[in-house]
């Protein structure tokens, strides 16, 4: 597309596996903007330029060219393939690439999601350059900054200047931090909008049926948390009390490669006893990972993005983390917090309570939050 007075220009940022998720419906919201936004009223008529960079920062292919795959995402239009390093070495090697692409860019504005290393040296960069920002899944607080996601989302928030919000304690976090309210937007959750377009396709895999499960009959793992994995008693301890569920239910178990690398560097292979009821496999791509969530008794992680999709789902959660910066998911939703101290006595209390009463999804979301953002920006510019 032709650069021209009528065109916006809109640069995208991923750089890990969550991005990914959140920004697809963004790209389809935009393509479809494209094809019939002149139908929106009047000012939102003007067509989107728009490129999406993917930064490198999840280099391996299960993490980041299968979730390309499943979602239906475009190859990005520049690939930095940073790759991994110390947070300081890599934010800085994005900040120094992402400069450059700026100057020969010139977009209008650039879209930032969730809270990684990549999302806050994109804002840095593009604030420095004076090219406007906005940032999805804005507001969102554990109150924990010894987790580097928690220093993301607090500086990305006070520099971009547009902030979409997913819930109302995003909305109170910002303004209890002095943000002004117009720069505030509650949209909605972007996650649920690809869930919500992908859960028929999630559904006809019935990918449990490949593991050998019967729906509502196994436990869905997930742990990747340097808090519970980086440290050999935390590991050591969750291979034990998994070993222990797999006695009383079906566990299935993709591994991060975070956490299968520190099993082999900490000697804990001996620990996880050959088990057809422990099932350990790679990661999986977005729609088995969702049919998998969808028809387990239980799911626990210690990812945010599960916490929000078992919540839209109705299935229990236990998110194995002393704080969350996703409490809606615990007043709102199905998701509880727990600790290797507690965690045999929660996951005996899900299991054995049954089926959970069944509740209402938070306010927007409801699969058009992407669309909402974009009308912004459109009408912003």
């Amino acid at each position: 597309m032709t650069n021209n007075k009528s065109t916006i220009r809109l640069l995208s940022v991923v750089g890990a596996r969550p991005n990914f998720i959140k920004i697809a419906p963004i790209v389809r919201a935009i393509n479809e903007h494209n094809r019939v936004g002149y139908k929106a009223g009047p000012g939102l008529e003007r067509p989107i330029r728009h490129t999406l960079v993917h930064t490198g920062q999840h280099y391996d292919i299960d993490m980041s060219d299968a979730f390309f795959q499943d979602l239906g995402l475009p190859n990005p239009d520049i690939n930095m393939e940073v790759g991994s390093s110390s947070h300081a070495v890599q934010t800085a090697n994005i900040m120094v690439k992402f400069e450059q692409i700026l100057i020969e860019e010139k977009p209008d504005w650039i879209i930032v999601v969730g809270d990684v290393n990549s999302t806050l040296a994109a804002v840095l960069v593009s604030s420095k350059m004076g090219i406007k920002s906005a940032h999805v899944e804005a507001g969102l607080r554990s109150f924990d900054r010894s987790m580097p996601e928690e220093i993301n989302r607090i500086i990305t928030d006070a520099v971009a200047n547009l902030l979409f919000t997913p819930s109302p304690d995003a909305d109170e976090n910002l303004l209890n931090e002095g943000v002004s309210p117009d720069r505030i937007k509650r949209v909605g959750n972007v996650m649920i909008d690809t869930l919500v377009s992908n859960l028929e396709r999630a559904r006809r895999c019935r990918v449990q049926e490949l593991f050998g499960m019967k729906e509502k009959d196994y436990v869905f793992v997930t742990l990747h948390r340097p808090s519970n994995v980086d440290d050999i008693f935390a590991l050591s301890s969750i291979i034990e009390h998994l070993m222990r569920l797999s006695e009383r239910i079906p566990v299935i178990f993709p591994m991060h490669p975070r956490t299968g690398n520190n099993i082999s560097n900490f000697g804990l292979q001996k620990r996880i006893k050959d088990s057809k009821r422990l099932i350990i496999c790679n990661p999986l791509g977005y729609h088995d990972t969702i049919g998998l969530v969808d028809k387990a008794r239980l799911v626990l992680t210690d990812s945010g993005g599960l916490q929000e999709e078992t919540t839209f789902l109705n299935i229990p959660c236990l998110t194995l983390r002393p704080n969350t910066e996703r409490p809606i998911t615990i007043t709102q939703g199905t998701n509880r917090l727990t600790s290797l101290t507690s965690l045999d006595k929660d996951i005996n209390v899900v299991i054995d309570s049954g089926d959970l009463l069944p509740r209402k999804a938070p306010e927007f979301w409801d699969g058009h939050t992407a669309e909402r953002i974009i009308r912004i920006l459109v009408a912003a510019h």
